[in-house]
């Protein structure tokens, strides 16, 4: 015999929607390589860089308001320096790569992110970090130098996986400071208020290098995507799933970017994935994931 309707109701629709969320999220952050990809050519790293942090400033903007009361003097310096790190270098750092090397490159050296972030918390603030976690990292470098020597229609993708591993870096060191500094406040206004510092930081950039020719308008719809929808929104959704599921849970997410920034690549602008990034996507997924295996 089947349970009431109403007995199932909370259980039955938090057992489907996660998972959905989570895969949903998945997916709009590894577009964020394939809008960066059509248009960072047209648009240069700091222009592209700056509107898109713009538009996701816009959209976060009210959970920032919602907490102006507990915002104090202190807290805003934070953020900008936050910001910069958290989001400023490492967008630049992602489009820089985009206008020299496929999509997936990002996509793929963006998993680094966990390892960082272990790193940085065992060497700059002293937390233990186990054998698996000290082998992950070793294999997950291994990976980064793998992808860093393929080539792809004749041309080096190392400065792009360079500079995807340092995006990564970024995001690992800004990830340990946020949680030391800014853990008085709510997780939506920390990410509102460093999006908003980062755009304060990049306008200036973007005005003294805005391109002198038309931009196209697949470009600015590219841009615009990814402001409202891989930034803006996607934050949003990001720090509503830590709100109801906790935040190990919802960092699984980030293990689906690079296989649908692969995915993305192939169907919409026809980028083959090549043996070398299969192998070292494949050798930094493994090593993100055997980092967060529980032990037995």
């Amino acid at each position: 015999m089947n349970p009431p309707a109403d007995s199932l109701g909370p259980v039955a629709e938090r057992d489907w929607r996660t998972p959905v969320e989570l895969v949903s999220l998945g997916a709009i952050w590894g577009g964020s390589f394939l809008f960066m990809r059509v248009a960072a050519k047209d648009f240069g790293p700091f222009p592209m860089v700056a509107t898109r942090l713009l538009f996701g400033s816009v959209i976060l903007l009210p959970l920032l308001w919602r907490a102006r009361k507990a915002i104090r003097l202190s807290h805003l310096w934070k953020m900008l320096v936050l910001g910069a790190l958290s989001a400023a270098l490492p967008f630049t750092l992602f489009a820089w790569g985009a206008e020299r090397a496929p999509a997936g490159i990002g996509a793929i050296a963006n998993s680094m992110t966990v390892l960082f972030a272990a790193l940085v918390a065992f060497i700059g603030f002293g937390e233990k970090i186990g054998t698996r976690k000290a082998i992950a990292l070793v294999a997950g470098f291994v990976g980064v130098v793998i992808l860093a020597s393929g080539r792809t229609a004749g041309e080096n993708v190392a400065p792009a996986a360079l500079a995807g591993a340092a995006a990564s870096f970024c995001y690992g060191l800004a990830a340990n400071l946020i949680k030391r500094y800014l853990s008085d406040l709510p997780p939506t206004a920390v990410a509102a208020g460093c999006l908003l510092g980062a755009t304060i930081l990049m306008a200036p950039l973007a005005a003294l290098t805005w391109p002198d020719a038309p931009i196209p308008t697949k470009s600015w719809i590219a841009v615009v995507a990814l402001g409202v929808l891989s930034t803006g929104l996607a934050y949003a959704f990001y720090f509503r799933l830590i709100q109801r599921i906790g935040a190990p849970r919802a960092a699984t997410s980030t293990y689906l970017v690079p296989l649908f920034g692969v995915a993305w690549a192939w169907m919409f602008l026809g980028e083959a994935l090549t043996p070398t990034m299969a192998l070292a996507g494949a050798i930094i997924l493994g090593s993100v994931l055997f980092s967060q295996k529980s032990k037995a």
